[in-house]
């Protein structure tokens, strides 16, 4: 049986504070006792950056295909979490973030909440936190489709700028959310 004690000892293993860690080890840990997700979550906020960016990247690679149990536990931190996105300062929290979020069963408040956090994300620095911002709003449209219009044209203006890898994930995003559109127009 894996104790939190256990879990936090392996998220503060790493050279720096952006390195991966032990993150692999802690993957495995999390998706047998999913109630530790929780903890994890609760990592998130830790004032070691190196705990608290290994725990975000836990939480995003978990969140890819949990569980039923795992995402469970998953929607009953999303307050957190949502609660977490104007105050998340470190890059790799915020793109980590990002990417869980758009995954979690948010109400149509919650949604327009962290999409309105996620536009401001669009002037932060690094590429990977506003790829993941604007992967996060398409997302973010399943649950709340008065947002599709923003998101669209979130997607048109940054697939005309950015790195090239920004441009492209918006032009995927923007084809799956055009499809979409056209289907449930009247």
């Amino acid at each position: 049986m894996t104790t939190r004690a256990e879990i936090r000892r392996l998220l503060a293993q790493g050279r720096h504070a952006l390195s991966v860690g032990r993150v692999k080890e802690v993957m495995p840990l999390i998706q047998a006792q999913p109630a530790l997700a929780a903890f994890v979550v609760e990592l998130i906020f830790e004032q070691d950056l190196g705990i608290s960016q290994r725990a975000a990247d836990v939480l995003e690679r978990v969140s890819h295909k949990p569980s039923p149990a795992l995402y469970r536990v998953l929607a009953r931190s999303k307050d957190a979490l949502v609660g977490l996105l104007p105050e998340a300062q470190p890059k790799k929290v915020r793109w980590n973030l990002a990417l869980t979020l758009g995954r979690l069963p948010l109400t149509v408040a919650e949604a327009r909440r962290a999409a309105e956090v996620l536009q401001s994300w669009l002037d932060d620095p690094s590429s990977i936190v506003k790829t993941a911002a604007l992967q996060c709003v398409a997302d973010l449209t399943r649950h709340d489709s008065s947002l599709l219009p923003m998101a669209l044209d979130l997607l048109r203006i940054h697939s005309r700028s950015g790195t090239p890898a920004m441009r492209a994930r918006c032009r995927i995003l923007l084809q799956k959310l055009e499809r979409r559109q056209s289907s449930e127009a009247p």
